[in-house]
């Protein structure tokens, strides 16, 4: 990640991580309507203005509209600094008035300007993509779409998942109260602990080196025990990186099994590999490839695995929190060219389904098009198959997690 990168190399205090944290992502995140307020106060539009400049006062509109804890004042001046420190000091006084006029109008509770069309307000208020708007509102309603917006611009929470090898829910809440760290357990999610407040690097947290839990959001932690694993079993995870879920199954089958994580990006294999070292865990065998012809890489797969994961590359809205730049850089045809790729690794990886088998198929995204009507179109291009279950969570729905979707697909004998 970027900002770890940055946090590294100027050694930044946790405090100062915190608060660049917040002021990355939220600028990012709201990057629609704070471009709607350069637009409203500057005589250049957002999109005409110098890139560092827009990106400079996206950081100082952010703070005057949405944080409390930085006086007005202290906002306007760092940022007019910042400007004069970075080859912007002749644009220095217009930044300086911009952000004073904000500050003014924030102070006398103005809200910008309602647009003319609704779709478009709702675009602009929530700062999501237009074409987004729209297919919330096709998919679930206005009501239900305001909501999702509402849950995709909050801080999401962090997650944990204890690795019942090696410790438990209760001792390791009960470390945590040692240290000041505050948790809850997470209904739903038996081997979860959500955090609700604790400071500090999460890799000097105990029990981290010793293997005692990984972080994984309480969506992802219901995928793993859907396969219904069993000692002895022999597993696939066809996109496994970067191996929560691959880790998770191994744990369920209490490091007895054969289990194979397999991925198209080396770099994120290696990140698995070193991850089931830390967690301690036996038998995963990480293999880089490509899922969409593993039966062609080998052959003796055929009909071998008694259950496969696929947790497809996809959209990824349902996310939004987490991944704030993901609505900017997610597009339809992006996602029409996702939807042509889950199809190739759903009908690369059945082959290697045996008969009585199980293959779940789980993404991070909201779409129809990549969840049920994926799962409809290949269900009813194998006629032999059962759909068992499926299930499609929402941003905003009360399980309070990310959103996301899981099908329970059954080879009968």
């Amino acid at each position: 990640m970027a900002l770890e990168r940055v946090f590294n190399k100027y050694n930044l205090t946790e405090i100062d991580r915190a608060l660049a944290t917040e002021l990355v992502c939220g600028s990012i995140r709201q990057r629609q309507q704070l471009d709607a307020w350069i637009d409203y106060l500057a005589k250049i539009p957002s999109l005409k203005q110098p890139p560092l400049l827009r990106w400079l006062l996206h950081v100082g509109l952010y703070q005057i509209f949405y944080m409390d804890r930085i006086p007005v004042s202290a906002a306007v001046n760092s940022t007019v600094q910042i400007a004069k420190d970075n080859q912007l000091g002749r644009l220095a006084p217009v930044a300086n008035a911009l952000l004073r006029k904000a500050v003014d109008i924030h102070a006398n509770g103005e809200i910008l300007p309602s647009l003319k069309c609704h779709f478009d307000d709702l675009a602009q208020k929530y700062s999501i993509p237009r074409w987004l708007v729209d297919e919330l509102i096709r998919w679930k309603g206005e009501e239900a779409a305001v909501k999702i917006a509402e849950a995709s611009n909050k801080t999401p929470t962090i997650d944990l998942r204890i690795n019942c090898l090696r410790s438990s829910v209760h001792s390791v809440k009960e470390k945590f109260k040692e240290c000041g760290i505050e948790t809850s357990l997470i209904e739903g999610c038996p081997h979860g602990l959500n955090i609700k407040s604790g400071r500090g690097n999460l890799r000097e947290w105990p029990g981290y080196k010793e293997g005692e839990w990984s972080v994984q959001d309480r969506s992802s932690q219901l995928i793993a025990p859907l396969l219904s694993v069993s000692p002895g079993e022999f597993i696939l995870d066809a996109c496994a990186a970067p191996g929560g879920k691959t880790s998770h199954l191994a744990e369920l089958m209490n490091n007895e099994g054969e289990v194979w994580a397999v991925d198209c990006s080396r770099k994120r294999l290696d990140k698995t590999s070193s991850n089931i070292v830390r967690l301690g865990i036996k038998g995963i065998n990480c293999l880089f490839a490509d899922s969409t012809t593993l039966l062609i890489r080998k052959p003796l797969w055929k009909a071998y695995f008694h259950k496969i994961l696929l947790d497809a590359p996809c959209s990824g809205l349902g996310t939004l929190a987490r991944n704030p730049d993901l609505r900017w850089r997610m597009t339809p045809s992006k996602i029409e060219e996702l939807v042509r790729l889950q199809k190739k690794m759903l009908e690369g990886i059945l082959p290697l389904l045996r008969p009585g088998g199980r293959l779940v198929y789980s993404t991070c995204t909201i779409n129809p098009d990549e969840n049920s009507s994926q799962v409809e179109n290949f269900i009813s291009n194998h006629k032999h198959l059962l759909l068992r279950d499926e299930k499609q969570l929402w941003q905003g729905d009360t399980h309070g997690g990310d959103g996301f979707y899981v099908a329970i697909i059954d080879f009968p004998l």
